[in-house]
């Protein structure tokens, strides 16, 4: 029997912060300019902006049976209640990126990696706090690097986001990036 890889992908946080972008995004740069197999589902309130929100992507070198996630690898919480929802559903040492002014509660068990990332400073600093989802696309991209190339993800970029965002968008994704590589253990 052959078995595939299968990687399981949740961004969660609240209507507003991009979550549903960062999903899109990732899934375009999987599927289409990666060569894998995605799926890309969203799940979010009524309230456009404030409601609970979350973005699922499952990438697969295979078929993919199951289009939604059932242990994560990488949760991304960029919210406290993002964070209690769904951190009972990761995978034992997956991991666990937070924006550290959000989320403030931790929970007391779990094998995971923890990579708290100012997402909304960086964002700040960068020029718009409406970043803040790029931001945290670039960290993801530093952690997972060995499964996407970069240019993959920058033409996903540039096809999901406004023509006058662009620049800022590359330049929140870059510094989410450089913000992992020099504050964790990551390939480079």
């Amino acid at each position: 029997m052959i078995r595939h890889r299968r990687f399981e992908i949740r961004i969660a946080g609240y209507g507003g912060q991009g979550v549903v972008t960062i999903g899109k995004i990732l899934g375009t740069a999987f599927s289409v300019y990666g060569g894998w197999n995605s799926v890309n589902t969203q799940s979010y309130g009524p309230e456009s902006r404030g409601g609970a929100c979350r973005s699922e992507l499952v990438v697969a070198d295979g078929d993919i049976n199951y289009p939604y996630v059932r242990k994560a690898d990488v949760l991304v919480a960029l919210s406290q209640e993002a964070l209690d929802t769904y951190v009972a559903d990761i995978r034992d040492h997956a991991v666990l990126l937070i924006d550290p002014r959000a989320v403030t509660r931790l929970p007391g068990t779990g094998a995971f990696r923890l990579v708290r990332v100012p997402t909304v400073e960086i964002a700040r600093q960068t020029g718009d706090i409406k970043c803040q989802n790029t931001v945290a696309l670039g960290a993801l991209y530093a952690l997972i690097a060995d499964m996407i190339d970069e240019d993959a993800l920058l033409q996903a970029i540039e096809g999901n986001v406004l023509p006058a965002t662009l620049g800022l968008n590359r330049a929140a994704f870059e510094q989410g990036k450089r913000y992992v590589r020099s504050h964790f253990a990551v390939e480079k």
